[in-house]
């Protein structure tokens, strides 16, 4: 966890800043939800998809008001996210030079404070300032919600797995289908059987190996726990999580708060593969 690290120091000044946390914001490594992709996370915070990318400093000012600051020096933002995850301390103070935007409010939960400024709230707004950012609501389903749920899966790939068969379904209920890479897609919405949006998913997922998507969109990074690499992918309506050796995990907007198994089948590791060799990968 981050410390409260001003920027610019002054309880009671609205120009200093106490730094809460951060998260890299770069083709390989972007909040996701933001976007199904790096250019489309950049656009929904007003920036300009450059290659390098972005840190984004999450803190607030000695009024106690929540802001994300954007910044061009992402490699003293990945140290700082490196030592913080080991539990070492890191003074992650960027220099005013490096300051691309302040933008009110936060895109995601931060579950600290700073000390002796008062409880987190958005910044009085003033003219022609843009909407403050607020993490997604946890009683909707949408885009957010569904690459969130992606994320969780990717992040606790190991239970999720302990709880599928060899078969691809679910071990404790004999009622979950078990979707296969097929030759055939089915076109149009899942309807009322949700595997028919999973096939959707898998065409479109084959169609990027031929016609490659937005950079982001297609993540492979090392999973250390489970071993071989975890892809993550996301397209109109749906996120894929899938283990480069193993199966993969499809979440649908129009099937809300379900996670739908795909079986390892005859054409999945080769999608995989393929997937994988396509992907961004962290620096």
């Amino acid at each position: 966890m981050a410390g409260t690290d001003p920027i610019t120091e002054g309880d009671g000044d609205a120009d200093a800043l106490f730094v809460l946390t951060a998260a890299l914001l770069t083709p390989a490594r972007f909040p996701s939800v933001l976007g199904d992709d790096y250019p489309a996370a950049c656009a929904a915070l007003g920036l300009a998809a450059h290659p390098e990318g972005y840190g984004l400093v999450f803190g607030q000012d000695g009024l106690g008001a929540r802001w994300t600051v954007v910044v061009d020096d992402v490699s003293l933002v990945a140290v700082a996210i490196s030592s913080w995850d080991c539990g070492m301390a890191y003074d992650l103070s960027p220099d005013e030079r490096s300051v691309v935007a302040g933008l009110p409010g936060w895109p995601l939960p931060v579950a600290t404070s700073a000390p002796g400024v008062p409880a987190p709230h958005d910044p009085e707004p003033e003219e022609g300032d843009p909407a403050p950012l607020a993490p997604p609501s946890g009683d909707e389903w949408g885009p957010a919600q569904r690459r969130l749920g992606a994320d969780q899966v990717a992040l606790h790939w190991t239970a999720w797995r302990s709880r599928m068969g060899d078969d691809g379904t679910y071990a404790e209920s004999t009622e979950t289908a078990k979707a296969e890479d097929t030759e055939t897609a089915s076109s149009g919405a899942a309807g009322s059987d949700p595997y028919d949006g999973v096939r959707r998913v898998l065409d479109e997922l084959h169609a990027y190996l031929e016609e490659p998507p937005p950079s982001g969109r297609v993540r492979s990074a090392p999973d250390a726990e489970a071993g071989a690499r975890l892809l993550r992918a996301d397209g109109p309506g749906w996120s894929f999580v899938g283990k480069a050796d193993d199966m993969a995990f499809v979440l649908l907007d129009e099937v809300p708060r379900e996670v739908l198994p795909v079986a390892r089948g005859e054409r999945l590791p080769a999608l995989l593969e393929g997937l994988d060799a396509m992907a961004v990968r962290p620096v």
